[in-house]
């Protein structure tokens, strides 16, 4: 069975790619920070009859990700690696002019620093792969200019160029950089928590993901939007 690792799976998007890779039997390495949540979610994954190891922990610890990919290689491997873990480096956002520096640190930590040591830790299962890719959780942030959005929004596009150069340096791999677009998320409340507009379901973006696993286009940057509507 191919296997996949996923960080900040408890809840959100992880969860829903969670479940929609259990559905089609992928072996599961599952990360998150709160040790509870994660233990409820992986007991709904393995429901599906998969192999499920949960690792709770915070993914700028090197000895976490070592963790996790020494978990992976138990359950034979890693053919998929993605990067869903993020920090707002604010809670709600502010603009840059009141943007605490440590909160950007820890988001630039989380966002691009730990996803990177994360691939780096796992390339050698993934090239043993016999289709080995991955995907990082982008945001349109990265690529517009909204208000108080300007540190979450560079860590962003900081991910996407380390993952558009991955993609150049790992011929081998597929690396998809992926605007999952608006969710109703905690972390989208936590940005925004006045936004009581409602918003898509992560389960109703995961289909998205899935489409990229099917049908492995070039390495690139996509939008979850135009997956679903069937274009690239």
């Amino acid at each position: 069975m191919p296997v996949a690792i996923i960080t900040g799976a408890s809840k959100g998007l992880g969860r829903a790619l969670a479940e929609a890779l259990a559905a089609r039997g992928w072996d599961l390495v599952l990360d998150a920070r709160t040790a509870e949540v994660l233990k409820e979610t992986a007991a709904a994954v393995a429901a599906h009859g998969t192999r499920v190891e949960a690792r709770a922990g915070d993914v700028t610890d090197a000895a976490h990700r070592a963790e996790l990919v020494a978990a992976a290689w138990r359950l034979g491997g890693c053919d998929l690696l993605v990067n869903n873990a993020s920090a707002l480096g604010a809670e709600p956002l502010v603009r840059l002019a009141e943007l605490p520096l440590d909160g950007l640190r820890r988001a630039l930590e989380v966002n691009v620093v730990a996803a990177l040591g994360l691939v780096q830790e796992a390339l050698p299962l993934l090239h043993g792969a016999r289709e080995g890719a991955v995907i990082t959780v982008s945001s349109d942030a990265a690529a517009e200019a909204y208000e108080t959005w300007g540190g979450y929004g560079a860590s962003k596009a900081a991910l996407d160029h380390l993952a558009a150069v991955l993609g150049a340096e790992e011929p081998g791999l597929r690396v998809w950089a992926v605007d999952p677009g608006d969710m109703a998320t905690d972390l989208y409340a936590a940005a925004v928590p006045e936004d009581d507009d409602p918003r898509p379901d992560p389960a109703g973006v995961a289909p998205a993901f899935l489409r990229l696993l099917d049908e492995r286009p070039a390495s690139g940057r996509y939008g979850a939007p135009a997956l679903l509507e069937g274009r690239r």
